[in-house]
Formats: C-alpha cells, structure tokens, sequence
C-alpha cells in the first residue's frame, strides 16, 4: 500500500475539476497546472495548488511531460492523475513518473504501448479467442500490396491508422477504383496527426453499433466489469452522445461481452479503469475494436447506473488496495444519457465556435449532472478541443432520462459561442433514437443543418408568443383599478 496525499491533475477543463472533487472527497489535496490561455480557469482556483506549465499552445504547456513531473517533485506530490487526452495514454510519461517515485494514476506503461497500437492489441488479444473484424493484421505502407490485400478482405473495406484515434488516418473504401486515392490520403493523414503512416486494412461492417465495456482491474488479480455504454451517436467518427446502458444488449449478450472485456484486460496485466471498445453488427455479431487505456470522457453514465465513483476507485487501486467490489454485487439501475457540450457549429458540420461566452448558466435538478469546466464571461481558447462540458442525465427508465435531457438543454443558456446543445435536442427527440433503432450512421442518415434551423426558427417563434401573452396578461393586471 502507498499513501496518497496530494496528487497533481495534469489535465484542464471540466475533467480536472471532476477528478479534484472526489480527490477533495477523500480528503485528498490537489495540485493543478495551468497555460497562459488558462490561467483564469475554474480548475486553476478550484485546486489547492496551482502552477503555470507554459504557454497557450499544448505542446507548449499540457503535453510537456517532463516539465509537469518536476513541478510534481517540487510540491511533493504522491501521484498525477492525467485525466483523457493529453499525455493520459503516453506511455513513456506513465514510465518516467514511475521513475521518479510518482503513482501514475493508470494502467503500467507495458498496457499503454500494447494497447496504443491497435495492432500489437489485436496480437495481444489473438490467444483469448475475442471475435475480431475479418481484416490483414499487418501495417501497410504499399499501395500495391495494400491493394491485393483489399481485394482478398472484400470491398467494403476500412483503412485504419495504425496509431490512429478520433477518426483520423480512417476512410471507407467501397469501391477498388477509389482504393488508391483513399490509401494516399489515409497515409498522408496518419503521418500529420501521428506522425507515423502504417494503416491496415479490415473489413467494413456496414451498419454497426459502437458499444464499449467499461473495466476496472486492481493489482491483486481482479477485474470487473461496470458494464456498457451505447456510443453510436458519432460526428466526424467522434462520439457525442452516450448512454447507459444499451438498448439492444440482452442479459446473455451483455454478459458475453462484459466477460470478452476482462479477458483484453487480462491480455495485457492491466490495472485501473480502462474501456473495451466493440462494434455490434446488425446480427449482435461483436468484434474487438480497441482498448482506451485511460478514464472515457463519458465515464459518469457507468457511475450513474452502477451507483460508483470511478475515479475513487482508480485511486484506490492506484494505492495498491483491493477492489472491494465483486462482478456479482454489480446491478444496473435506471438510465443514464450524456451529451458532449461541445463549442462547435452545428449549422456549419459542427466547426469549432470560438468566442466570449457572454451568458452561460447551467440547468439544475433531480438526476441532471453537469461537468463543467467554463463560466460566463470567459474565452473559449483556440488552443484546446472545443468541448466546454458534458450534460448527464438520470431516470428510472430510458425514457424518463431522454425527457430529462431534453428539459435540461432547455434550461441550459449559452450565448457568444454556436454549441452541440441543438444538435442533442434534435437527437433526443428524433424517432430513431427514441425507438433505440439508429446505428453510427444516424447523423448521415437523418441529421440535416437545414431541418435543425427550421426548427430553431419555430421555437424562437413560439417562445416571443409565449413572452407577448405573458407580456398583455402583466399589463391587465397592472391596468386592473383600485378597488
């Protein structure tokens, strides 16, 4: 056991403020590191200790590693907690914390190098029999022999980046005759995020289901599952609406895929929380995608219907202590909805919105939950993803959590910035995600800019009404003589 009194948050925005609360909940002191475009952030005044790490950009400031162990060294810090993002799956920041006789807050860095490369993960789970998509298990660079690979695998296919993540490096090929102009784009993509150009090629599932496994593992040789989380509803292959649990997965399904889930765990010694991503085919057919080896940004919906704080139990494993939960205690309660309050535009294919947020207030209630990391009257940096907040929602059934995040987006104001918050309420209220028949295809099947302004436009009408009526009842009352 190793005693945890201070820990450092080497991340910003509203996960810092959401891994510092249970922190301060577990009596816990807390340390954050702060850029210049930051320095008047919620997550800089809501720590005990803060430290200014560098410049706006983040290669200037969040992602230098080396920079943020020393200041660790200098408080005295027990651990860092990296949050997602950033240097969260950087496996040699997890080493050289170590290194320096600082808990990293996460899996050991042997999990983070297997599991960053979709390759060396797909090798790593092979021996345990998880069902995988059909595809070629090698890194191509080759144009030509990638095409003989493509032909062998079948059109549709996928082209993947080897290191790739937020659908970078990604295109769906569904013909031969635009295979080559889509393998140069992916290669040339891969290398400007990742900086290295290996794809590989699978097969495409043409209308799949994203569901993901969320895992816990201690150092003592358990590993539980907190069972799924539906993530189909996708912009630009980036999730941005998330629930628990799905609507599809059967007792036997969900069973057979939380038990896949521990096995990826197992394959690489895992420890801490970490999330086993799938794809569900039309026929609950699963296949193994990939292992984040990290926190998810959309974590708090597991926490609210398994009753859990995820990040409590990633530092008591951290401490080295037991999980003191058994698989057989965990039970499924109610619903949970999340939507990714992102400063974008979605008008214009959901483009960054930077601006000054001159009014911003939050909705309030029983099972509403807001992650937030941004006030009124603040900047939206450039530097950073756009993503201001999450918007959680809680009720018995799906459908009472569905009625409750429309409310809520009702009851949340936000001016200066365009955000996701109509593109949620169009999305909670369509047919298809109501009746839980959508796949990762449900923006390209049904969302349309023009559809959502329309209908913008309508309830603008609808509420000055509202105001004008309200307005001629005050003035009756107001006109009404003295009796």
């Amino acid at each position: 056991m190793r005693n945890i009194t201070k820990i450092l948050v080497a991340n910003r925005g509203e996960i810092a403020i959401r891994v510092m609360k249970t922190a301060q909940k577990m009596g816990i002191k807390t340390v954050a590191v702060y850029s210049t475009a930051d320095r008047n952030a919620p997550h800089v005044k809501f720590a005990d200790e803060a430290v200014w790490i560098g410049e706006s950009p983040s290669n200037q400031s969040y992602l230098l590693g080396n920079k943020i162990i020393e200041v660790a060294q200098s408080l005295n810090v027990d651990a860092i907690h990296p949050g997602y993002g950033f240097l969260s799956e950087n496996a040699d920041f997890a080493e050289e914390a170590e290194k320096n006789n600082i808990i990293f807050i996460g899996p050991k860095s042997k999990a983070i190098r297997v599991m960053g490369s979709k390759l060396a993960a797909k090798e790593a789970v092979k021996e345990y029999n998880i069902p995988m998509v059909p595809g070629f298990d090698e890194a191509i660079t080759d144009v030509e022999k990638a095409k003989i690979v493509a032909k062998e695998v079948g059109f549709p296919i996928l082209i993947k980046a080897s290191a790739g993540g937020g659908g970078k490096g990604m295109r769906v090929v569904e013909t031969e005759a635009e295979f080559e102009s889509q393998m140069d784009r992916a290669i040339s993509e891969a290398i400007a995020a990742f900086g290295d150009g290996s794809v590989f090629i699978e097969k495409y599932v043409g209308s799949p289901r994203h569901i993901e496994i969320q895992i816990m593992a201690d150092s003592h040789g358990n590993i539980i599952y907190l069972f799924e989380r539906e993530c189909s509803i996708q912009r630009r292959h980036q999730k941005v609406v998330e629930e628990a649990p799905s609507s599809v997965l059967t007792p036997e399904l969900r069973k057979k895929m939380g038990e896949a889930a521990v096995l990826v765990a197992k394959s690489c010694d895992y420890l801490g929380a970490g999330t086993v991503e799938f794809l569900l085919d039309e026929n609950n057919n699963f296949y193994f995608l990939e292992m984040n080896t990290r926190l998810q940004v959309e974590h708090p919906v597991s926490e609210w219907i398994t009753g859990t704080d995820l990040v409590e139990m990633q530092i008591r494993v951290a401490r080295g202590e037991a999980l003191q939960i058994k698989q057989e205690d965990l039970k499924i309660n109610g619903h949970a909805m999340e939507l990714r309050v992102y400063a974008e535009d979605p008008m214009n294919d959901f483009l960054p919105s930077v601006g000054h947020l001159d009014v911003y207030q939050l909705p309030v209630g029983e099972g509403v939950r807001v992650d937030n990391g941004f006030e009124q009257g603040m900047d939206i940096p450039i530097y950073y993803d756009p993503m201001l907040a999450k918007l959680i929602t809680y009720g018995a059934t799906r459908e009472e959590a569905i009625q409750k995040m429309i409310q809520a987006i009702d009851g949340y104001k936000v001016e200066g910035v365009q955000t996701t918050l109509p593109f949620g309420k169009f999305v909670f209220e369509h047919e298809a995600f109501r009746s839980g028949k959508f796949d990762t295809h449900f923006v390209k099947n049904y969302y349309d800019a023009a559809v959502l302004k329309n209908q913008m436009a309508i309830e603008a009408e609808i509420a000055a009404l509202v105001a004008l009526k309200q307005y001629f009842e005050d003035q009756k009352i107001v006109r009404l003589p003295i009796q």
